[in-house]
């Protein structure tokens, strides 16, 4: 499978349209795709977004998806590991990175301040 996505040289993103709460994720986290899509269906594609968080959001509950999934922290500050009430967890800077495999949990995450990730998502083979 080709990978589904356009050439797309340099150029100014607008971060002020174009984000979308993805499906099951609480309001104040939201995604802004860059390029390409993910089926996750038919467990195909990939796909670049952005997923920004608004301060004092958290989710609940641990993730885990189909998809080999690579996350790099932006800016803002992302605690991995809160409980229910978002308390507690592991608290990381900008500039940390992380790849999960397919079946992989992780989270759930919060945020204090708020923080933009850069997160590329993908199914095998690439």
């Amino acid at each position: 499978m080709p990978i589904n996505k356009i050439h797309d040289e340099f150029h100014t993103l607008d971060l002020t349209t174009g984000w979308e709460v993805p499906p099951g994720y609480p309001e104040g986290i939201k995604q802004k795709i860059l390029s390409g899509a993910l089926d996750e269906a038919n467990k195909g594609g990939s796909r670049s977004r952005l997923l920004k968080f608004d301060p004092g959001v958290f989710t609940t509950a641990p993730f885990v998806h189909e998809y080999w999934e690579e996350v790099f922290l932006v800016s803002g500050d992302l605690t991995v590991g809160n409980d229910e009430k978002g308390e507690g967890g592991e608290s990381f800077p900008p500039f940390t990175y992380a790849v999960r495999p397919p079946g992989a949990f992780h989270g759930p995450f919060k945020s204090d301040k708020g923080c933009i990730l850069f997160e590329i998502h993908y199914f095998d083979p690439a």
